[in-house]
């Protein structure tokens, strides 16, 4: 090792993802950052969606000129706001939170999601590749569900050694025999029971690229003070309350409501979060709740 003022300087590059209009997560993410010294922000799409303030989200990246992809809810807010939706998503309760933050988006933030690519490789680490969910589609994830096999399928599709993606809001570290496959999970609506906000950062090390999965805490009360002063929570029917869940318990509550409603043939609408939680355990694995919703056909 060179003495330490011979010490050159080590790449780093931090990586965040799924924002999802969540200011106070970003602006605790922003604060940590400015002490890790890293030469490159990337960002793995989902600035905006399931989250009141996705305009100050695009602003605040915009302003630091940073780089990112797009996520599957760039395109569900591009679909609203160009008219690619079907008729009944413009005048149900099931999609009022959707047309909310779709309306919230300027013209100029329509404008930058728009033209965000699918992909990108890091300047600094050209080794790294970061997708928002898959390198086949954006609205495909990778998890600690997902079998070496289909890892190594995804890894193949690049080509670079290190796959960096996002969407399932669950970090994860997966060492390959081609590569490393790298979730960096959530800044602003995290699904691994860790309410914190998530992202990473990675660095060349002389055993090669390593990686710090890193947890920064913020305050949930502001962010529910949000949802209720921009007139989302009242507008945005039973999405609006089932998304302040997911941050208190930092686990899906929309899709399983979903899946209930289906299975118990109720409609979507807020009359029914209560007898949809008595039904869900969210501290039970998903996998339990699907077998018992199972049950209900």
């Amino acid at each position: 090792m060179l003495p330490r003022r011979y010490n050159l300087p080590v790449p780093r590059v931090a990586v965040l993802a799924d924002i999802h209009g969540n200011v106070p997560a970003f602006e605790a993410v922003l604060a940590d950052l400015a002490g890790q010294g890293v030469d490159e922000v990337l960002v793995g799409g989902d600035l905006v969606g399931r989250g009141p303030e996705g305009s100050a989200v695009v602003a605040r990246v915009r302003a630091r000129g940073w780089r990112a992809v797009k996520g599957n809810h760039e395109d569900y807010m591009l679909d609203f706001r160009q008219g690619r939706v079907p008729d009944d998503w413009l005048f149900t309760e099931e999609w009022s939170a959707a047309r909310w933050m779709a309306a919230e988006l300027s013209a100029g933030d329509i404008e930058l999601i728009a033209a965000l690519p699918p992909s990108l490789a890091s300047e600094v680490l050209p080794e790294l590749r970061l997708v928002h969910g898959t390198p086949r589609s954006n609205n495909e994830g990778l998890g600690p569900w997902s079998s070496e096999r289909e890892l190594s399928e995804q890894l193949a599709a690049v080509a670079e050694p290190l796959l960096v993606c996002a969407h399932t809001h669950r970090p994860m570290v997966r060492d390959l025999a081609a590569g490393r496959v790298v979730n960096v999970g959530s800044v602003g609506l995290p699904f691994n029971r860790d309410p914190r906000a998530q992202y990473a950062i990675f660095e060349r090390t002389a055993r090669g690229l390593a990686v710090e999965l890193r947890q920064v805490p913020y305050d949930l009360a502001e962010i529910f003070q949000i949802y209720d002063s921009s007139g989302f929570l009242a507008a945005g029917g039973a999405t609006a309350r089932l998304l302040l869940l997911e941050l208190e318990h930092a686990t899906p509550f929309l899709v399983p409501f979903l899946k209930w409603a289906d299975a118990a043939q109720a409609p979507r609408e807020i009359g029914r979060i209560d007898e949809f939680l008595a039904f869900f355990r969210p501290d039970e694995p998903l996998s339990h709740f699907y077998g018992r919703l199972r049950e209900l056909g």
